[in-house]
């Protein structure tokens, strides 16, 4: 008996029943098998009488900011295919950026103390065969998603917006003055409708027409009791070479009921990529050597597992009017990060204003919209991070080849110190730091790599970096010339609002760097830790 059925089989909650549902799932995705329909059609008919200014589908992030546009007085449905409720494992993310949910009113402080489930110091990033690299305060704060969610509902509530749970989209159909939207209880007129519905939303399969990934981050893990205690958390870790054209790596933090351990890898779609099980049952394999314990100490409370797509054609292309895409069903966050809380809540912000501004001018074009999920090329440069953190599946490369890269290019970044390592932690890249960085890194752990990636994604990188370079000079610039603006129309300044966005996250100038403490260790103080 493998260990993904040994652990998996028995569970009351059906554990190995559906990873076997989603190793079907991946396998349709990496056969190209995944079925589309068309969700979003278009007509010539007026639409006069609104239900709604807004209404979202897909409630678990999509709560976020409904409940901040109905909090500005805007009439927000949201439609949820189930119960709106978080799940039980926590979302980790850094403080600083809580700080969102009191600006925008969704949470007190005192209520946003009560969501914080855990929090732990420090956190370690380290390779196998180089030194480990301690940092306090990133990623280092466990959200309670059940507390968070609810909290945010009961607001959106008080504040009269309309949820609509058990309640699935089906279609819209898109006019020039509004949209209907068909779900599977009723039909809703509105003037702008947003699809928060993630990777996998009908009207994202749409768009993409049905084309495979170009990159995908596989998880599985565990939640467990019976681990030796422990308070600092690894924010990447690895401790094997290559396997089976995979590099595991490995994160950890401690949890509510015990610990929490993922095992994730890089790779693409080819469809000789190995299932979930494969995965699980390598985890479970090489969890009592990365913890240093037996697995038959451990009371598991439950098993993690699934699939995080990324497209190089990101933000997503939407061809229609009073049609938004946020959160993961844009794609607008990295390749090399998985899980979208983090990238949701440091846009929220950024989102809700411009939506905001968006409605009250009627800025609801494809146009429009379009500026509301920009290029980032802070984004698009991390496409070639994920290349050499990746291997092809028939590709020739050195057992260690990823391990020492890494280990080479934070060794850097930690001597360099915080205000270069905690942007990049945080998946922020900023021109400076990585310009910085560059240069110092050895060429010896380079070149292979670039043999490997080939010419075309090295000159595409290369547009990026000079694009970010722009960015990074844009937005100080413009900032200056701000205050001139204000004999602009209404709909001129949404759009120098929106160019001004787009030059601030593109360059990660939204980043505030702490004063925090970055430190190398040696393997000594990393075992004893």
């Amino acid at each position: 008996m493998d260990l993904t059925t040994k652990f998996l089989a028995s569970r009351p909650d059906k554990a190995l029943e559906k990873l076997q549902q989603a190793d079907q799932f991946w396998s349709k995705l990496r056969s190209g098998l995944l079925p589309y329909t068309e969700t979003i059609r278009t007509s010539s008919e007026s639409i006069s009488n609104f239900d709604c200014d807004v209404v979202i589908c897909g409630g678990t992030l999509g709560i976020l900011l409904g409940a901040t546009l109905q909090r500005l007085g805007f009439k927000v449905v949201l439609i949820e295919r189930g119960i709106l409720q978080g799940r039980q494992q926590e979302w980790n993310i850094s403080r600083q950026e809580l700080a969102t949910f009191c600006e925008l009113g969704l949470l007190s402080s005192e209520e946003l103390e009560e969501a914080i489930a855990t929090e732990y110091n420090p956190g370690r990033v380290g390779f196998l065969g180089g030194q480990d690299i301690w940092v306090r305060d990133v990623l280092n704060i466990g959200v309670d998603p059940v507390y968070l969610l609810e909290k945010c509902k009961q607001k959106f509530l008080q504040a009269g917006g309309k949820l609509l749970e058990n309640t699935a989209f089906e279609t819209a159909t898109i006019s020039d003055s509004g949209v209907v939207v068909n779900t599977s209880n009723q039909k809703l007129q509105t003037r702008l409708l947003i699809d928060a519905m993630g990777h996998f939303s009908p009207i994202v399969r749409q768009m993409r027409s049905g084309a495979k990934p170009d990159a995908i981050c596989t998880v599985v893990g565990s939640c467990a009791e019976g681990y030796k205690q422990n308070n600092t958390g690894d924010l990447i870790y690895s401790f094997t070479p290559i396997i089976n054209q995979c590099q595991y790596f490995w994160e950890a933090f401690p949890a509510r009921e015990g610990r929490t351990t993922y095992m994730f890898s890089y790779l693409d779609a080819d469809p000789s990529r190995p299932s979930l099980e494969y995965f699980m049952s390598e985890y479970l394999r090489l969890l009592p050597q990365y913890q240093d314990i037996e697995l038959s100490a451990l009371d598991f409370k439950r098993f993690l597992f699934g699939f995080f797509p990324a497209y190089r054609q990101s933000p997503l292309t939407i061809p229609f009017d009073r049609l938004l895409a946020i959160g993961d069903s844009n794609g607008g966050q990295s390749p090399v990060s998985f899980g979208g809380f983090g990238s949701i809540v440091r846009h929220l912000q950024r989102l809700t204003t411009s939506i905001q501004e968006a409605l009250q001018t009627n800025s609801l074009t494809q146009k429009d919209l379009a500026l509301i999920q920009p290029y980032q090329p802070n984004i698009s440069v991390t496409w070639l991070f994920q290349k050499t953190m990746s291997v092809g599946i028939s590709q020739k490369a050195k057992p260690n080849q990823i391990n020492d890269l890494m280990n080479g290019v934070f060794a850097v970044m930690a001597k360099l110190g915080d205000k270069v390592m905690h942007p990049f932690l945080q998946d922020v890249i900023q021109f400076l730091p990585l310009t910085k960085t560059l240069p110092l890194v050895n060429p010896k752990l380079v070149l292979p790599m670039l043999t490997q990636l080939g010419i075309n994604p090295l000159l595409d990188w290369s547009w990026q970096y000079l694009n970010l370079a722009l960015y990074s000079s844009l937005y100080p610039l413009a900032k200056t010339v701000h205050p001139l603006s204000k004999n602009l129309s209404p709909q001129q300044k949404y759009y120098l609002n929106r160019y001004l966005d787009a030059w601030k996250y593109g360059s990660g100038g939204d980043f505030a760097t702490n004063s925090l403490t970055t430190e190398l260790v040696s393997d000594e103080h990393s075992h004893q830790a």
